[in-house]
Protein backbone atom coordinates (compact mmCIF):
# COMPACT_ATOMS: atom_id res chain seq x y z
CA UNK A 1 0.00 0.00 0.00
CA UNK A 2 2.90 2.37 0.51
CA UNK A 3 4.26 1.66 -2.46
CA UNK A 4 1.45 1.97 -3.93
CA UNK A 5 0.75 5.77 -2.53
CA UNK A 6 4.44 6.65 -3.31
CA UNK A 7 4.31 5.84 -7.04
CA UNK A 8 0.63 7.25 -7.69
CA UNK A 9 -0.91 9.79 -5.31
CA UNK A 10 2.22 11.33 -4.43
CA UNK A 11 3.02 12.24 -8.30
CA UNK A 12 -0.69 13.46 -8.50
CA UNK A 13 -0.53 15.76 -5.35
CA UNK A 14 3.00 17.40 -7.15
CA UNK A 15 1.20 18.07 -10.31
CA UNK A 16 -1.42 19.23 -8.51
CA UNK A 17 0.63 21.56 -6.51
CA UNK A 18 2.90 22.14 -10.44
CA UNK A 19 -0.34 23.53 -11.92
CA UNK A 20 -1.17 26.18 -9.86
CA UNK A 21 2.32 27.77 -10.47
CA UNK A 22 4.92 29.21 -13.44
CA UNK A 23 8.00 26.05 -13.52
CA UNK A 24 10.23 25.68 -16.86
CA UNK A 25 11.87 22.82 -14.93
CA UNK A 26 14.91 25.46 -14.59
CA UNK A 27 14.03 27.95 -12.09
CA UNK A 28 11.99 27.81 -9.23
CA UNK A 29 8.34 27.40 -9.75
CA UNK A 30 6.71 30.56 -9.17
CA UNK A 31 2.95 30.82 -7.18
CA UNK A 32 0.45 32.11 -10.41
CA UNK A 33 -2.80 30.68 -8.79
CA UNK A 34 -5.39 29.60 -11.39
CA UNK A 35 -3.84 31.76 -14.07
CA UNK A 36 -2.76 28.65 -15.81
CA UNK A 37 -6.61 27.03 -15.88
CA UNK A 38 -7.21 30.98 -16.67
CA UNK A 39 -5.00 30.24 -19.74
CA UNK A 40 -5.84 27.22 -20.70
CA UNK A 41 -10.33 28.13 -20.89
CA UNK A 42 -9.07 30.88 -23.05
CA UNK A 43 -6.44 28.81 -25.21
CA UNK A 44 -7.98 28.68 -28.90
CA UNK A 45 -6.84 25.06 -29.10
CA UNK A 46 -8.85 23.89 -26.63
CA UNK A 47 -11.92 23.89 -28.39
CA UNK A 48 -10.49 21.65 -31.06
CA UNK A 49 -8.95 19.20 -28.06
CA UNK A 50 -12.01 19.52 -26.39
CA UNK A 51 -14.26 18.07 -29.81
CA UNK A 52 -11.54 15.54 -30.43
CA UNK A 53 -11.42 13.97 -27.65
CA UNK A 54 -15.01 13.63 -27.22
CA UNK A 55 -15.30 11.99 -30.49
CA UNK A 56 -12.20 9.97 -29.61
CA UNK A 57 -14.98 8.53 -26.20
CA UNK A 58 -17.63 8.18 -28.50
CA UNK A 59 -15.83 6.56 -31.37
CA UNK A 60 -13.20 4.52 -29.22
CA UNK A 61 -16.00 3.26 -26.65
CA UNK A 62 -19.24 2.68 -28.96
CA UNK A 63 -17.20 1.00 -31.70
CA UNK A 64 -14.69 -1.16 -30.24
CA UNK A 65 -17.25 -2.18 -27.44
CA UNK A 66 -19.74 -3.01 -29.80
CA UNK A 67 -17.67 -5.05 -32.95
CA UNK A 68 -16.62 -6.70 -29.42
CA UNK A 69 -19.72 -7.84 -28.39
CA UNK A 70 -20.77 -9.06 -31.81
CA UNK A 71 -17.26 -11.02 -32.13
CA UNK A 72 -18.22 -13.01 -29.22
CA UNK A 73 -21.38 -13.72 -29.38
CA UNK A 74 -21.26 -14.56 -33.35
CA UNK A 75 -18.09 -16.97 -32.11
CA UNK A 76 -19.55 -18.58 -28.79
CA UNK A 77 -20.34 -22.20 -28.84
CA UNK A 78 -19.70 -22.62 -32.57
CA UNK A 79 -17.11 -24.95 -33.61
CA UNK A 80 -13.58 -23.40 -34.84
CA UNK A 81 -14.59 -20.16 -32.62
CA UNK A 82 -11.81 -19.23 -31.58
CA UNK A 83 -10.14 -19.44 -34.95
CA UNK A 84 -12.63 -17.15 -35.82
CA UNK A 85 -11.61 -14.71 -32.78
CA UNK A 86 -7.80 -15.13 -33.16
CA UNK A 87 -7.76 -12.10 -36.16
CA UNK A 88 -9.03 -9.98 -33.54
CA UNK A 89 -7.30 -10.78 -30.56
CA UNK A 90 -3.92 -10.51 -32.40
CA UNK A 91 -3.68 -6.76 -32.68
CA UNK A 92 -4.04 -6.43 -29.16
CA UNK A 93 -0.64 -7.85 -28.72
CA UNK A 94 1.02 -4.94 -30.56
CA UNK A 95 2.22 -1.65 -28.57
CA UNK A 96 0.65 1.60 -29.33
CA UNK A 97 3.62 3.15 -30.70
CA UNK A 98 4.03 -0.23 -32.70
CA UNK A 99 0.15 -0.16 -34.10
CA UNK A 100 0.31 3.29 -34.98
CA UNK A 101 3.55 3.07 -37.58
CA UNK A 102 1.64 0.17 -39.22
CA UNK A 103 -1.51 2.34 -39.66
CA UNK A 104 0.34 5.34 -40.75
CA UNK A 105 2.01 3.46 -43.29
CA UNK A 106 -1.31 2.29 -44.30
CA UNK A 107 -3.37 5.62 -44.13
CA UNK A 108 -0.23 8.34 -45.11
CA UNK A 109 -0.51 10.31 -48.68
CA UNK A 110 -0.27 7.96 -50.84
CA UNK A 111 0.30 4.97 -49.09
CA UNK A 112 -1.51 1.88 -49.03
CA UNK A 113 -5.23 2.74 -48.79
CA UNK A 114 -4.98 5.74 -51.49
CA UNK A 115 -3.32 3.06 -53.93
CA UNK A 116 -5.80 0.47 -53.25
CA UNK A 117 -8.80 2.87 -53.44
CA UNK A 118 -7.25 3.98 -56.41
CA UNK A 119 -6.82 1.06 -58.35
CA UNK A 120 -10.19 -0.42 -57.29
CA UNK A 121 -11.48 3.34 -58.79
CA UNK A 122 -13.52 4.10 -55.26
CA UNK A 123 -13.80 7.61 -54.06
CA UNK A 124 -11.22 8.62 -51.17
CA UNK A 125 -7.87 7.73 -53.70
CA UNK A 126 -6.90 11.33 -53.44
CA UNK A 127 -7.61 11.88 -49.15
CA UNK A 128 -4.72 12.29 -47.25
CA UNK A 129 -6.22 10.83 -44.37
CA UNK A 130 -3.92 11.74 -41.59
CA UNK A 131 -3.56 15.48 -43.13
CA UNK A 132 -7.06 16.50 -43.52
CA UNK A 133 -9.72 17.09 -40.49
CA UNK A 134 -12.04 15.33 -39.34
CA UNK A 135 -10.26 12.66 -41.61
CA UNK A 136 -7.27 11.98 -39.56
CA UNK A 137 -9.07 11.91 -36.02
CA UNK A 138 -11.67 9.39 -37.77
CA UNK A 139 -8.57 7.41 -38.96
CA UNK A 140 -6.80 6.92 -36.01
CA UNK A 141 -10.12 5.84 -34.12
CA UNK A 142 -10.45 3.08 -36.60
CA UNK A 143 -6.86 2.40 -36.00
CA UNK A 144 -7.60 2.15 -31.99
CA UNK A 145 -10.58 -0.02 -32.98
CA UNK A 146 -8.41 -2.59 -34.50
CA UNK A 147 -6.14 -3.08 -31.70
CA UNK A 148 -8.78 -3.72 -28.88
CA UNK A 149 -11.79 -5.14 -30.15
CA UNK A 150 -10.13 -8.34 -30.00
CA UNK A 151 -9.91 -7.66 -26.37
CA UNK A 152 -13.46 -6.45 -25.88
CA UNK A 153 -14.34 -9.70 -27.74
CA UNK A 154 -12.47 -11.97 -24.87
CA UNK A 155 -13.96 -10.21 -21.76
CA UNK A 156 -17.36 -10.68 -23.61
CA UNK A 157 -16.73 -14.38 -24.22
CA UNK A 158 -15.91 -14.91 -20.40
CA UNK A 159 -19.21 -13.09 -19.88
CA UNK A 160 -20.96 -15.59 -21.97
CA UNK A 161 -19.24 -18.37 -20.52
CA UNK A 162 -20.74 -17.18 -16.76
CA UNK A 163 -23.80 -17.36 -17.91
CA UNK A 164 -26.32 -19.98 -15.95
CA UNK A 165 -27.45 -22.59 -18.75
CA UNK A 166 -30.84 -23.23 -16.98
CA UNK A 167 -32.57 -19.33 -18.29
CA UNK A 168 -31.48 -19.68 -21.65
CA UNK A 169 -33.07 -23.44 -21.80
CA UNK A 170 -36.17 -22.04 -20.16
CA UNK A 171 -36.13 -19.10 -23.06
CA UNK A 172 -36.07 -21.81 -26.12
CA UNK A 173 -38.35 -23.77 -24.09
CA UNK A 174 -40.94 -21.02 -24.60
CA UNK A 175 -39.87 -20.28 -28.11
CA UNK A 176 -37.50 -17.39 -28.15
CA UNK A 177 -34.57 -17.86 -30.47
CA UNK A 178 -31.78 -15.55 -32.27
CA UNK A 179 -32.25 -11.74 -31.97
CA UNK A 180 -35.28 -12.31 -29.53
CA UNK A 181 -32.76 -14.57 -27.05
CA UNK A 182 -30.12 -11.99 -27.08
CA UNK A 183 -32.12 -9.31 -26.34
CA UNK A 184 -34.42 -10.24 -23.57
CA UNK A 185 -32.34 -13.19 -21.66
CA UNK A 186 -28.80 -13.55 -22.78
CA UNK A 187 -28.14 -9.48 -22.91
CA UNK A 188 -29.39 -8.43 -19.44
CA UNK A 189 -27.35 -11.11 -17.83
CA UNK A 190 -24.07 -9.61 -19.40
CA UNK A 191 -25.08 -6.06 -18.29
CA UNK A 192 -22.89 -5.89 -14.88
CA UNK A 193 -19.68 -7.04 -17.67
CA UNK A 194 -20.93 -4.32 -20.01
CA UNK A 195 -20.73 -1.75 -17.50
CA UNK A 196 -17.06 -3.06 -16.70
CA UNK A 197 -15.73 -3.53 -20.40
CA UNK A 198 -17.46 0.62 -21.00
CA UNK A 199 -15.87 1.74 -18.03
CA UNK A 200 -12.41 0.64 -19.28
CA UNK A 201 -12.87 1.48 -22.56
CA UNK A 202 -13.91 5.23 -21.51
CA UNK A 203 -10.52 5.68 -19.27
CA UNK A 204 -8.43 3.96 -21.98
CA UNK A 205 -9.86 6.18 -24.51
CA UNK A 206 -9.80 9.33 -22.43
CA UNK A 207 -6.40 8.74 -21.52
CA UNK A 208 -5.08 8.25 -25.06
CA UNK A 209 -1.65 9.60 -26.01
CA UNK A 210 0.61 7.03 -28.34
CA UNK A 211 -1.45 6.24 -31.17
CA UNK A 212 -2.24 9.93 -31.81
CA UNK A 213 0.95 11.43 -31.50
CA UNK A 214 3.35 9.06 -33.24
CA UNK A 215 0.59 8.87 -36.56
CA UNK A 216 0.06 13.25 -36.27
CA UNK A 217 1.86 14.55 -33.42
CA UNK A 218 -1.46 16.29 -33.23
CA UNK A 219 -1.63 18.11 -36.27
CA UNK A 220 -1.20 19.18 -39.10
CA UNK A 221 -1.15 22.06 -36.71
CA UNK A 222 -2.97 21.10 -33.70
CA UNK A 223 -6.22 20.08 -35.93
CA UNK A 224 -5.95 16.51 -33.95
CA UNK A 225 -5.41 16.88 -30.89
CA UNK A 226 -6.72 15.20 -27.92
CA UNK A 227 -6.01 16.51 -24.11
CA UNK A 228 -3.08 13.75 -23.49
CA UNK A 229 -1.27 15.35 -26.33
CA UNK A 230 -2.00 19.06 -25.18
CA UNK A 231 -0.61 18.07 -21.51
CA UNK A 232 2.02 16.70 -23.20
CA UNK A 233 3.05 19.18 -25.67
CA UNK A 234 2.54 22.04 -23.59
CA UNK A 235 4.44 20.25 -20.82
CA UNK A 236 7.05 18.58 -22.18
CA UNK A 237 7.83 20.10 -25.66
CA UNK A 238 6.97 23.63 -24.90
CA UNK A 239 8.76 23.34 -21.39
CA UNK A 240 6.07 25.05 -19.62
CA UNK A 241 5.52 22.20 -16.69
CA UNK A 242 3.12 24.65 -15.07
CA UNK A 243 0.78 25.26 -17.38
CA UNK A 244 0.92 21.05 -18.40
CA UNK A 245 0.50 20.22 -15.29
CA UNK A 246 -3.27 22.23 -14.89
CA UNK A 247 -3.89 20.22 -18.40
CA UNK A 248 -2.97 17.01 -17.00
CA UNK A 249 -5.31 17.80 -13.39
CA UNK A 250 -8.20 19.26 -16.31
CA UNK A 251 -8.05 16.00 -18.35
CA UNK A 252 -7.81 13.32 -14.62
CA UNK A 253 -11.16 15.34 -13.48
CA UNK A 254 -13.12 14.93 -16.61
CA UNK A 255 -11.75 11.34 -16.86
CA UNK A 256 -13.07 10.90 -13.31
CA UNK A 257 -16.24 12.72 -13.90
CA UNK A 258 -17.17 11.03 -16.94
CA UNK A 259 -16.58 7.86 -15.56
CA UNK A 260 -18.47 8.51 -12.20
CA UNK A 261 -21.35 9.70 -14.20
CA UNK A 262 -21.44 6.73 -16.06
CA UNK A 263 -21.10 4.20 -13.32
CA UNK A 264 -23.68 5.61 -11.23
CA UNK A 265 -26.22 5.75 -13.97
CA UNK A 266 -25.66 2.19 -14.41
CA UNK A 267 -26.14 1.33 -10.34
CA UNK A 268 -29.40 3.50 -10.76
CA UNK A 269 -30.70 1.72 -13.79
CA UNK A 270 -30.23 -1.44 -12.38
CA UNK A 271 -31.57 -0.46 -9.16
CA UNK A 272 -34.53 0.56 -11.09
CA UNK A 273 -34.81 -2.77 -12.45
CA UNK A 274 -35.00 -4.18 -8.68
Amino acid sequence: MLLVAALLYAPFLYTMVLSFTEYDGLNSPQWVGVENFTRFFDDPALTTSLRNTLMWVVGTTVVPVGLGLLVAVLSFGIKGGTLLRLPFMLPYALSGAGLAVIWSFILQSGGAANDVLGFLHLPGAETSFLQEEPWNTLAMIVAWTWQQTGVNALLFLVGLQSIPKEPLEAARLDGAGGWSLFRHVTWPLLAPLTTVVVGLALVASLKTFDIVWVMTQGGPGRNSETLAVTMYRDAFVAGEYGYGSSVALVLTLTTGAITLAYLRRQVKSREALG
